[in-house]
């Protein structure tokens, strides 16, 4: 018995009137009403009757109700002064009259709440923006609240409904004889109705009154229009199984993650078509880059350009992709420490250390001197030089791939160099992630708390050497309890079944990897450190292993790759064609030169050719860095025009990337040396 289809009715008068009954309170309503309203085109005498028509309709519905809700209160006593009702069938009915008071209850509050917002606006500015804005905020949380509101009670309304028929079946049941099948089923279906109560979680219920929780108005999209005949009876399977996507007003896309009911399996065929789009459009690609001497990679970033937003835009679950590619760093990065060995490391681990702190600072203070000179902030200029001064892991392991390094002489090798280092800015990487938040605070911060943000500072990298120090010790333990014992038996138990090996191989690196990120250090070197550990137990060990891991590393590899194109923006690098690629340039080249000095200062003077090549693999800028840009313009330290100029130059950088390792690698390999992926 709704009332709020008089809510268009009673706009024209205010809110005292609804409470009336006799006629000289509605004759004063009516002048009111009158005098608001004069000059309409409307006659006075029509206008004074509409009025006290309406005002004797809403106030006869007024009066209809509370006559109902007494009703209704002396049923709920008889019901349960019932003694031939059982004590569910009681609650259960006394459950139905609450629904319907309620229901009667916000049918007319929302005609007075109606009231009261037109009370709101007519008292307002029409030239105050602010003043419009915030009542139609006020506006939205009330329909967003009544939206909830009734959403709860269509879905008690659906619980009574289902009760109801149930107490049917239970009726007909008794008045007849059940075969020995059929009170199996009755059985099996109570058993099955307990199972669904135990295992729902009632996350809206729980999570609707949590702090920092949002109500959002969101469509439902079901299927495309091309297919909505096709797909019907697929559309209203998957209605039931919750399988469609929902967008919100900032056009942000959802899929369903953990349905209500979790005894039916499900599947985002949205992801399986974007893995499947993603792995047959990589072969032509990456054969194309083959052709014209280009590395693979290409190709794989090309096919995300092709397939994502600033192409064909057939990617529908981008963040799922972007997930399942992290797999592939992580495995990546497995079989770079697995060719990376402990000894090589005590080796070179003081130029690894030293190096990238070295560049990290000069990169940040040629940032703060440009940004004085452009008048940038200070948080923005540290951002920025922190950002670029990160290289990429998987692109330059892809560039040592299968290629020879061995040290000569007791000369350095090139490679055990330009992996430690890297692995030292993923370290940087897990501690500027973690200083972001402070970076934030002290970019809207005064200065007279900048000693406060500085210390808060130095107390983060406090606590970060101190987590490096217990990834240490436990990599310690690891490799000389636990390590070797675990390998033989893994290898024991997989003579003839691979899937032991390559199971117990993959929960390792997982375990390394979730130990790191307890420690609040990055997962990568997490999963380096994996690899390093087990390439300890010697040559033949790696060997097996690697050539289990590796066809996965490659597969994922591929998404990984794919998922870099997807935010590749061609357009946009056209348009600003000049820009960025002085910009790319100017950052390709200081990156190198300034590798070039910190391992001149460094570095053995037996082993001083290296800087060059060493330079090469690190003047190129991090996919991470789209990570990095896409938090930072979040939190509002960048804009979004210093956003899209760090994604274009990443990724103009990792293009012109080959060209400057394999113009390095000709300048300082010998010729037997220069088997090399590029």
């Amino acid at each position: 018995m709704k009332a709020t289809g008089f809510i268009s009715l009673w706009t024209l008068v205010s809110l005292p009137c609804g409470q009336l009954a006799n006629p000289a309170e509605h004759e004063d309503v009516v002048k009111h009403a009158i005098k608001l309203h004069r000059g309409k085109g409307a006659v006075i005498t029509q206008r004074k009757q509409w009025v006290l028509e309406n005002c004797r309709k809403l106030s006869g519905l007024l009066r209809q109700k509370n006559v109902v809700l007494n009703k209704l209160k002396n049923a709920i006593r008889a019901v349960e002064k019932d003694a031939g009702l059982s004590d569910e069938e009681k609650l259960f009915q006394v459950h139905t009259f609450e629904i319907f008071q309620k229901e009667l209850n916000e049918s007319e509050n929302s005609v007075f709440q109606a009231i009261h917002g037109l009370q709101r606006a007519l008292q307002g500015d029409y030239k105050d923006v602010v003043n419009m804005k915030e009542s139609s905020r006020q506006r939205l949380e009330a329909l967003r609240e009544a939206a909830i509101k009734e959403e709860m009670e269509y879905v008690e309304l659906l619980a009574a409904e289902k009760h109801q028929v149930e107490a049917l079946k239970n009726m007909q049941h008794q008045n007849k004889s059940l075969s020995i099948l059929d009170e199996i089923l009755e059985d099996v279906r109570k058993a099955a109705d307990r199972l669904e109560e135990e295992i729902e979680e009632h996350a809206f219920d729980d999570n609707k009154s949590v702090r920092g929780v949002n109500f959002e108005a969101v469509l439902r999209v079901e299927e495309d229009e091309d297919n909505s005949k096709r797909n019907a009876s697929k559309r209203e399977v998957e209605d039931d199984l919750g399988l469609s996507m929902l967008i919100d007003s900032q056009n942000n896309q959802y899929i369903l993650t953990k349905p209500r009911d979790s005894t039916i399996p499900r599947a985002d065929h949205h992801f399986i078509k974007d893995i499947v789009t993603i792995g047959m459009l990589s072969l032509p690609c990456g054969w194309l880059c083959t052709t014209i001497g280009l590395p693979t990679m290409f190709g794989y970033i090309i096919c995300g350009v092709l397939l994502g937003p600033s192409g064909l835009n057939s990617i529908k679950s981008i963040v799922q992709v972007e997930t399942l590619g992290e797999f592939g760093v992580f495995f990546t990065l497995f079989l770079v420490g697995l060719e990376f060995s402990p000894e090589r490391l005590r080796k070179v681990w003081k130029i690894s250390l030293q190096g990238p702190c070295y560049m990290t600072v000069l990169m940040i203070a040629f940032g703060l001197l440009w940004g004085h000179l452009l008048q940038i902030r200070p948080t923005q200029s540290v951002f920025i030089s922190t950002c670029l001064s990160l290289s990429s892991t998987p692109l330059v392991s892809r560039f040592l791939a299968g290629s020879v390094r061995g040290d000569k002489e007791g000369d350095i090798d090139y490679s055990s160099v330009l992996l430690g280092m890297l692995v030292m800015q993923d370290v940087q990487l897990g501690l500027f992630i973690a200083v972001m938040p402070t970076l934030i605070q002290a970019g809207a911060s005064t200065y007279s708390s900048i000693f406060k943000e500085i210390l808060r500072i130095l107390i983060l990298i406090g606590q970060i050497l101190f987590s490096l120090a217990a990834v240490f010790l436990v990599c310690l333990v690891i490799k000389t309890y636990l390590i070797g014992p675990y390998y033989r038996k893994l290898h024991a138990e997989s003579k003839g079944n691979k899937e032991i090996l390559i199971l117990g191989i993959t929960a390792f690196i997982f375990l390394m990897l979730t130990i790191t990120e307890l420690l609040d250090v990055s997962m990568e070197l997490g999963c380096f450190l994996a690899g390093a550990l087990i390439s300890s137990q010697g040559h033949m060990v790696t060997e097996e292993i690697m050539s289990c891991i590796e066809p996965i590393r490659d597969f994922l590899a591929i998404i990984f790759f794919a998922s870099i194109g997807l935010h590749v923006f061609p357009t946009f690098v056209i348009y600003e064609l000049t820009v960025l690629l002085f910009l790319t340039l100017s950052v390709v080249i200081m990156k190198f030169v300034l590798a070039v000095l910190v391992l001149s200062l460094i570095l053995p003077k037996t082993s001083q050719y290296i800087k060059w090549i060493v330079s090469a693999g690190l003047a190129q800028v991090s996919e991470f860095s789209f990570v990095l840009g896409s938090r930072a313009r979040r939190a509002g330290i960048i804009s979004r025009e210093v956003y899209l100029l760090i994604l274009s130059v990443t990724t103009l950088s990792l293009l012109l990337a080959p060209a400057l390792w394999r113009a390095a690698i000709m300048k300082c390999v010998p010729r037997p040396e220069r088997r090399s992926s590029t």
